[in-house]
Order: C-alpha cells, then sequence, then structure tokens
C-alpha cells in the first residue's frame, strides 16, 4: 500500500516536497497581495485567475522542468489569454470556441517555445468566463493574467535562491565523458526513435546518465 503514495516525480523526497508546498502557498498569497494593489479596469475582473494555482504547483514543485520556466509561465499564460480571447470573438459557439482556443493555444505556445500547461486552462477561461472577462478583451492579458503570471514568477525566483534550487534552472555540466559512454548524440537519436516527449531538457538528461554511468561502473568494480 505505501508503494501508492511513492512521488511520480523522479527524485523527489519530502523534505522538497514540503519546501514546494510551503513556496506555493506564499506564492499564490502574496501574489494576491501584489496585484491586489493593480485596480482592475473592471469590476467583474478577478485579482487573480485559477490557472495560477496549476503554474504555482510547477514553478514551486517542479522548478527544473521546462514547462515551469519563466519564459513559458509568462509567455504560455499570456500568449494563450489573446488565442482564447480571438477564439471567443471569432467563434460564436461557445463549444467550439473553447475546443478551438485550446488547440491554438497549445500551437501558439510550441511555436514561441512557451509550452505551459496552465495556458490551456487560461485560453479556457478567455473563453468561458465572466461577462466582465469578456468586455475586458485582449487587455485580460495584460491584466490581470500577465501581471499574476509575472508576479508569480519573480516570487518563485526570490523563493529558489532562498532556499538554495535552481530556478531558473540550468542543468548541471556532465562530468568528465566515459570512453564509450552516452553523449548527446545519442540521447538525441533516442528521443527521436521514441517519438514522445518527456518533461526534462537534453542537459539535464545528459547529466543524468553521465552520473548513473559512473555509479554503474563504480558498482560493478
Amino acid at each position: 500500500m505505501t508503494g501508492f503514495f511513492r512521488p511520480i516525480v523522479a527524485g523527489a523526497e519530502w523534505p522538497a516536497r514540503l519546501i514546494a508546498c510551503v513556496g506555493a502557498a506564499i506564492g499564490i498569497a502574496l501574489t494576491i497581495v501584489a496585484c491586489a494593489q493593480v485596480p482592475p479596469s473592471i469590476a467583474d475582473l478577478p485579482i487573480i485567475v485559477a490557472p495560477l494555482g496549476a503554474s504555482a504547483v510547477l514553478v514551486f514543485a517542479v522548478p527544473a522542468s521546462p514547462l515551469a520556466q519563466p519564459w513559458p509561465v509568462v509567455g504560455g499564460n499570456v500568449v494563450s489569454t489573446l488565442v482564447g480571447v480571438g477564439a471567443f470573438h471569432l467563434i460564436p459557439d461557445t463549444t467550439l470556441a473553447a475546443g478551438a482556443a485550446v488547440g491554438a493555444a497549445i500551437l501558439a505556445m510550441s511555436l514561441l517555445r512557451c509550452l505551459h500547461p496552465p495556458g490551456g486552462a487560461a485560453a479556457l477561461t478567455a473563453v468561458i468566463g465572466s461577462q466582465g472577462i469578456h468586455a475586458a478583451g485582449y487587455a485580460f492579458a495584460a491584466a490581470p493574467v500577465g501581471i499574476n503570471s509575472i508576479a508569480l514568477v519573480a516570487l518563485g525566483v526570490a523563493w529558489h535562491r532562498l532556499t538554495r534550487r535552481s530556478y531558473p534552472h540550468r542543468a548541471p555540466p556532465p562530468p568528465a565523458p566515459i570512453p564509450a559512454g552516452i553523449h548527446l548524440v545519442d540521447i538525441d537519436a533516442a528521443l527521436a526513435e521514441m517519438h514522445e516527449g518527456f518533461d526534462i531538457s537534453r542537459e539535464d538528461l545528459d547529466a543524468l546518465l553521465s552520473r548513473a554511468q559512473i555509479h554503474a561502473q563504480a558498482r560493478r568494480q
């Protein structure tokens, strides 16, 4: 039964999970406090949008993820919101507009290298949101979505520096190469062969596999 509660994220240990929980709680609370100082242009607009909760999970719980880096968080949320607003105005049917908004948001984020899962929720919010959100139009992408995202990223940077974690993430340099070991070209070839996307950068994979090779070699000696 205990195996059921094992974390699915590789390398996740309880101290890091607890740090992520506290950081996300503080990050969301302070984002609300900071954004409350900027009065909304329309009374019905929220101070913070729901997709920021998902963004906080990525920024604080998996800060090494390519999907959690500052540009994906800010760019992904803002670009997706713009796409959602456009879909709402161009497609009269809400059902079709919702589907088109999320699909087009994925395409836009992929092209702009800012893929961020909460962006799909931001695009959907722009379509099915309140009358205030619809009245705000494209300005909704700037306030509150853009301001929320920038504030959360800034707080994420501060929190991870305080807790001595890398954010924005920089892949550690791989150790000295081992003869006949795994190299980046091998990783690229394996990724191309599997036809799958993984939530880890190729540089992090290189560093991880190189260290695993060293441990495996030491274990065989």
